[in-house]
């Protein structure tokens, strides 16, 4: 018989089989029942995901600002010693590797120097590529005393060139410093090409290329397989120059002593273990370069102050150089690696007054190539850390040897205090590295030579920082779209107990415009 046209198709689908016994209705019945009963409890359970995620407490999110070197790493680090104890313990021990690079960074350079006087060659801390053909002026100093003492320690200390790039290689791309740059703007997210972030993210911001990889980077390689034929090539090149600079030839083809093949995991350890060894070989003869009276007269005459320059640890060689060293809160703080792109932490604080919540913190590139990929990130964010760095205000970009640091902290600082997007987000602002300011100035160095407006002020730390908090703070009303506080903390990131204090208040304040934010207060 042919199927009325009014029939609906699922009602004849569902329908029980027109011949169906008693007991077949009972099985059909209580299947259907069990059905409905799972169908409603994945109801419920997805009506209260939906209904905790509306209580739940939105995360403080916080960005922080400021030029290559000013101190942004630094302020997460003190943030989380501060506020999330569990994480940063766990994370410690890692940056030994990184600690171990900064202090051979250290060597390293003093060698390039050293060898460069001990050949006769010119220095002129401000060279470009457009110089390196100009004539040089005739010495004005007679040439410093060399002895047999300085050709041995060249030859000593030159296993650290090797140790440095294996480093490198372990902690990859965030471990190189940039010398040059295209960007000839202190704001390139002013005109942004789009505001998609997204796409931004796409070729901009990669957050698998900053320290916080790096550090699991290096993870992976002490306690993982090589997972890449790349990643196997670095490892056996790395393998290769550290095992000959221990006298070892096996290195080269991956065996052990007696013959074995290693492994990756293997490979990686013991090329560590060698790192360590060499280091810790060579305490005494970097203690014996940097307490040199001729080696202290080199660096005066070209004006190199290391002490000065994150992640400076020669002063520490002889704790840090030893094969059982493991890094201190304070070491941690100090270590130097470059961000790269926009890097997000996420912290549960532990305690004080946010305890249990969620902090979301981003961390920046600073060099000017980095900062097209800020913008992105001032759309929703509650607050802003601008840290501008006051002790340079003699020095050049690292990226830009034309630019002073000072000046373009304030172009950036005006472009930030100037955006529209964040007409309305509190920016503090940090006038970082006062320790080194204060060091500066007892030695003599005058803030009016390098900054004219400066005048005839009395060349001293709170004069100096009176007059930058006040240029900073015309900057900020001039700029701005409409009227908004200044808030401005005096620091040194890296002495952890006065800056714990900073952050305390700093949390406080962050914490009062993010509830008002939301519509809580």
């Amino acid at each position: 018989m042919a199927r009325s046209l009014d029939e609906d198709p699922l009602t004849l689908a569902i329908a029980p089989p027109p011949d169906e016994t008693y007991e077949q209705r009972q099985i059909r019945e209580a299947a259907e029942a069990e059905a409905k009963r799972i169908s409603d409890e994945i109801d419920e359970q997805i009506r209260k995901e939906r209904e905790a995620e509306r209580r739940k407490k939105k995360p403080v999110k916080l960005l922080l600002l400021g030029q290559s070197e000013s101190g942004k790493t630094a302020t997460l680090k003190n943030f989380q010693l501060t506020y999330a104890r569990r994480e940063w313990t766990e994370e410690r021990a890692a940056w030994r590797a990184v600690i171990f690079l900064n202090l051979v960074r250290n060597v390293n350079e003093i060698l390039a120097h050293l060898n460069s006087e001990m050949s006769d060659l010119p220095w002129n801390p401000d060279d470009s590529q457009e110089d390196l053909l100009a004539p040089r002026p005739p010495r004005a100093l007679p040439r410093l005393k060399f002895t047999d003492k300085h050709k041995t320690l060249k030859t000593r200390l030159a296993p650290l060139a090797h140790v440095q790039h294996a480093l490198e290689a372990k902690l990859g791309t965030a471990s190189l410093e940039p010398h040059s740059t295209s960007v000839n703007t202190a704001a390139p997210f002013e005109h942004p090409a789009t505001p998609n972030r997204r796409a931004l993210q796409e070729f901009s911001i990669n957050s698998s290329n900053g320290w916080k990889s790096a550090l699991d980077r290096f993870r992976t390689l002490r306690n993982a397989p090589v997972a890449t034929a790349v990643a196997r090539q670095q490892q056996e090149n790395v393998i290769a120059g550290i095992g000959n600079l221990n006298g070892s030839t096996n290195g080269m083809n991956g065996v052990n002593g007696n013959g074995t093949a290693l492994t990756p995991v293997r490979k990686a350890r013991d090329t560590e273990e060698d790192i360590v060894e060499v280091i810790a070989s060579c305490r005494q003869d970097i203690k014996a370069l940097w307490e040199d009276d001729i080696v202290g007269e080199m660096l005066n005459r070209r004006k190199i102050r290391l002490e000065d320059a994150p992640g400076f640890f020669i002063n520490d060689t002889e704790r840090l150089a030893t094969r059982d060293y493991q890094p201190t809160d304070d070491d941690v703080i100090r270590a130097r690696l470059r961000t790269l792109g926009v890097q997000e932490y996420r912290f549960i604080f532990d305690h004080g007054r946010t305890m249990g919540q969620e902090w979301r913190l981003y961390d920046v590139g600073g060099t000017r190539s980095s900062r097209g990929a800020w913008y992105p990130y001032f759309d929703d964010v509650d607050a802003i850390i601008f840290l501008a760095p006051i002790s340079p205000f003699d020095e050049k970009l690292a990226e830009d040897r034309r630019v002073n640091r000072l000046e373009d902290s304030y172009l950036l600082w005006r472009s930030v205090c100037s955006c529209k997007l964040l007409a309305r987000t509190q920016i503090i602002l940090f006038l970082n590295k006062c320790d080194l300011l204060q060091a500066k100035l007892q030695r003599g160095v005058r803030i009016r030579d390098s900054v004219p407006s400066f005048g005839d002020r009395k060349n001293d730390l709170p004069t100096a920082t009176r007059y930058f908090q006040q240029h900073f703070k015309e900057i900020s009303r001039s700029s701005s779209p409409i009227t908004r506080p200044f808030y401005v903390h005096l620091t040194s990131v890296i002495d952890t107990r006065s800056t714990a204090v900073t952050l305390g208040a700093v949390e406080e304040s962050i914490l009062r415009e993010h509830l008002r934010r939301a519509d809580l207060m």
